[in-house]
């Protein structure tokens, strides 16, 4: 019997521990090989991969990452670097903490909001509340007001004891009207007391009405003091008051004290009267709200309390 003798075949020895078989193409994939030992590679940051261009570099302001690791697109993660990012550096700017994603599920709470002026309403949408420029544009704080017809005291009777009476000036201007800037504060810049007689005034206007031992005349939306009309008139205010929905103007004035009661502004008798405490009801809602400090009954602050 023959017996053959061939060479003893070669058993292939298993991977070491501590290394990683080789995948077709003799590049390792980085497994089991950690980037950084015992610590994550940067939650909510992209890591450093082999060296990637932009690593440590924001990816955009404001914006995050869609995954919380950033590896180069053909190369695998890992490879054999694996350096942690620089301690105290932060790879993203303006990106909201919590892994990688922005608060508000992807929309910045409030982004691209108008400083002062707006509220961020979602993601950087900016939501005007009853604020006006200073060219008296006004928007309405989304509440509107209801017209009222008021039961006024003594409508016909002055009360200087109230509201003091205002001594005639010819030529006079409103103080301050100058900086009031927009058109819709044009009558108050070009306003000037002027005395006229009965007949004048009649054949300037065709409503004159008598409130409060004062006689107004009505021209081009507004009402003015008609000086002259009759000698012993009374005027609490000399300046142009809004008309607002047709109304005369010591019910314009009271429903104007009305909406100031309701914000809080005014606390006294709505009486129709345009005297010092109601001016500087005005003038407080107006500063508070963004307005010129006019202290009148002017178009912008009837639209900003949802008057007109």
């Amino acid at each position: 019997m023959r017996i053959f003798f061939g060479k003893k075949k070669e058993q292939k020895k298993g991977p070491q521990a501590g290394q990683v078989s080789q995948p077709p193409g003799g590049k390792p994939t980085g497994a089991g090989k950690p980037t950084g030992t015992g610590k994550p590679a940067g939650v909510g940051q992209p890591a450093e991969v082999g060296k990637a261009k932009g690593a440590g570099k924001p990816t955009g302001v404001g914006k995050s990452t869609q995954t919380t690791q950033q590896t180069e697109i053909g190369k695998p993660a890992g490879k054999g670097k694996g350096k942690l990012p620089e301690t105290g550096k932060p790879t993203e700017v303006g990106t909201a903490a919590g892994k990688g994603k922005p608060t508000g599920g992807g929309k910045a709470t409030g982004a691209g909001t108008a400083s002062g002026k707006t509220t961020a309403t979602g993601a950087g949408t900016a939501a005007t509340v009853g604020k006006t420029t200073a060219t008296g544009k006004a928007t309405a704080t989304g509440k509107t007001f209801k017209p009222q017809q008021f039961n006024l005291p003594n409508k016909n009777k002055p009360r200087p004891e109230v509201a003091p009476a205002v001594t005639f000036q010819q030529n006079r201007h409103i103080e301050g009207s100058q900086n009031w800037q927009g058109s819709n504060y044009t009558v108050f810049r070009n306003y000037s007391s002027q005395w006229h007689d009965r007949n004048w005034w009649s054949g300037h206007s065709n409503n004159v009405v008598f409130v409060f031992g004062g006689w107004y005349a009505l021209n081009g939306g507004y009402w003015y003091p008609a000086w002259g009309y009759d000698s012993n008139s009374y005027y609490p205010y000399d300046g142009p008051i809004y008309a607002y929905n047709s109304l005369p103007p010591d019910q314009v004035i009271a429903n104007v004290q009305t909406a100031l009661q309701q914000q809080g502004y005014y606390q006294g008798e709505v009486d129709g009267l345009l005297g010092p405490q109601t001016r500087a009801a005005i003038a407080d809602y107006q500063r508070a709200n963004g307005l010129p400090d006019t202290a009148a009954v002017d178009q912008p602050t009837l639209q900003s309390l949802g008057m007109a």
